[in-house]
């Protein structure tokens, strides 16, 4: 189970198999109860044959109608407690299904959590959606339909076959034999069709992923004039997808045919040798009757079966999918990281590359004292946005350190390093639910106090007053609409209660006008008095307020110092302020 080139992995067959069975413990009594269930249901539905069998016998042997008449009631209460029996099993099997369902989509959200965030953002979320949904909706199909229908056709196709031998061995082998070519056809799916169902998963995978980032960067698309280029890429994703689909398609164009054609091997086979041994004396009409309605019989959930076992690879490799990431890079455990000494920031020699692209980041050195405010500003593409995610600790340095209180940061514990660091970038997110529910996700204790000053911190109490119900007032869709802002300030009212020793704001109020955003820059600084706060800057009014401004140009840092020294050596940054005021006053 290992990632390929940056791609969450995929769980072998063996550790699908381990999955399913813990799943199974898991709810143990209930999966008994529904065994249980079907295969009193499957002994009910026995008997129907084997009385037409003797009620052949009964009319050879010259009975009357009476006799003929008690079996019929007979047949008709083994009719009636088999149907009873089978809808209390699939009950008992679709609650099963359901319980299992919760549990698959607890573990891939817990997962999920537990990924660090470099691994999310090199898979692509794409990928991570695609499991999400797509995968999961497949596996709880399965848990919830198909694995009840395949385990009561099961247990009937095997309490089928059991009566046949019962009645005759020969007959019964005969029958088992004429199921060889059902054998073959299985064997030559099932060699093809996980692989199969794989690709066709990862091909959905990318559609999502390039639909995905076509629709978030539109503007992007639009002012680059890129729409060719991302329609050409979402065509070849799509065609790719296309051929995966029409390859599973093609499996099963070739496997269920054949297996129709075979049903009747194992009938006309214990028909013919039923002939021949009753010829001989050696068997009775009823008997032969009665195997060859078992066989018949056995066709349905035979049937049943084959068509479950061909819904069982696409859901196998959906499950293959969503529990690969038990096996994707986790973040270490709060209780086996090292503890930082003290606040301290510390960048050595620090250096960065992504995959695609030269060095970003070229021998960085740089000591953030905590309590300090920081700016670093710079042109576009000198480095400030990847200098911001290694002192949060989202990527490591490709060389270099980037230490807090002596420990990488990049190492720390998810729980410790959102104590320690928390970044901000104009990247926001609503969840759907109240106000109240955005807030708690931060810091799940907090009282409505709490809540109201982080509200008030950020500029964003007044509005939120003016709601209809105020914190429990719902939003995104069907309750209030936020706009870019509104979604901006809750987000970094989230941050107050997090309170961490250190904030990184990576153009955390790029979406506020400049008013609201010095107001809510000023106002995070007082909230986090005595904290350590670094502001990539594109405003250079923070810059202004700063401590100290570092530079950052062509991945290197070249100054550093406070506003008014950096303005007085008349360097890049004094460039920048001018530019920026339109003059040279500090």
């Amino acid at each position: 189970m290992t990632p390929d080139q940056g791609r969450l992995p995929v769980a072998e067959r063996a550790e699908v198999r381990r999955a399913t069975v813990r799943l199974v413990r898991a709810d143990g009594r209930a999966f008994a109860a529904a065994l249980t269930l079907n295969s009193l249901a499957a002994g009910a539905g026995l008997a129907g044959p084997w009385l037409v069998g003797r009620i052949v016998d009964e009319v050879r042997a010259g009975h009357g109608v009476g006799a003929v008449d008690r079996l019929a009631v007979w047949i008709l209460a083994c009719a009636l407690a088999q149907l009873l029996l089978a809808r209390w099993a699939r009950y008992v099997g679709h609650r099963f299904g359901e319980r299992t369902l919760a549990r698959v989509r607890e573990e891939f959200v817990d997962r999920t959590l537990a990924l660090p965030a470099a691994t999310v953002e090199r898979a692509g979320a794409g990928d991570l959606t695609a499991r999400g949904t797509a995968d999961v909706a497949t596996v709880g199909t399965t848990l919830r339909d198909v694995g009840p229908e395949l385990l009561v056709c099961t247990v009937q196709a095997l309490f089928v076959l059991g009566a046949v031998f019962l009645l005759d061995p020969l007959l019964g082998l005969f029958g088992v034999l004429g199921l060889t070519p059902v054998w073959f056809a299985l064997r030559w799916y099932l060699r093809r069709a996980r692989d199969g169902y794989l690709a066709e998963g990862a091909a959905t995978s990318e559609v999502a992923e390039i639909l995905a980032a076509t629709a978030t960067g539109a503007r992007t698309v639009e002012a680059f004039r890129l729409q060719e280029r991302r329609t050409a890429a979402s065509r070849d994703a799509l065609e790719t997808s296309r051929r995966t689909r029409l390859y599973t398609l093609y499996l099963r164009s070739v496997f269920f045919p054949a297996v129709e054609v075979s049903y009747t091997v194992p009938v006309a086979g214990v028909l013919l040798v039923g002939g021949l041994l009753h010829a001989h004396g050696q068997v009775g009409v009823g008997a032969v009757v009665a195997a060859a309605l078992y066989l018949r019989q056995f066709t349905d959930p035979l049937d049943q079966i084959l068509m479950r076992v061909e819904q069982l690879q696409s859901s196998g490799a959906s499950f293959a999918r969503v529990e690969g990431l038990a096996g994707a890079p986790r973040s270490v455990p709060d209780g086996d990281a090292a503890v930082p000494s003290d606040d301290r920031i510390d960048v050595r020699g620090a250096r960065y590359a992504y995959e695609r692209g030269g060095e970003v980041l070229c021998g960085v050195d740089l000591t953030v004292r905590p309590g300090e405010r920081l700016a670093v500003v710079g042109p576009s593409g000198a480095g400030k946005t990847t200098l911001s995610r290694l002192l949060a600790g989202v990527d490591a340095p490709g060389a270099g350190t980037v230490t807090v209180g002596g420990v990488p940061i990049a190492g720390l514990a998810p729980e410790r390093l959102r104590r320690q660091v928390v970044l901000v970038t104009q990247e926001h997110h609503v969840f759907l639910g109240t106000v109240r529910d955005n807030l708690l996700i931060a810091e799940p204790s907090a009282r409505d106090e709490g809540l109201w000053a982080a509200l008030g911190a950020v500029g964003a109490a007044e509005w939120v007053r003016e709601l209809r119900d105020g914190l429990d007032t719902r939003l995104g869709t069907g309750g209030h609409a936020t706009d870019g802002s509104q979604a901006q300030q809750l987000a970094l009212a989230r941050v107050v209660l997090a309170d961490p020793h250190t904030l990184i704001l990576d153009e955390a109020t790029a979406l506020l006008d400049p008013t609201t955003a010095r107001h809510t820059e000023r106002a995070l600084a007082a909230v986090l008095e005595g904290r350590t706060v670094i502001a990539i800057a594109h405003r250079l009014h923070t810059a202004h307020d700063a401590d100290r401004v570092a530079v950052m140009e062509d991945g290197r840092l070249t100054e550093l110092g406070t506003h008014e020294d950096l303005v007085t050596a008349d360097g890049a940054y004094a460039a920048l302020w001018r530019t920026w005021h339109g003059d040279g006053t500090p």
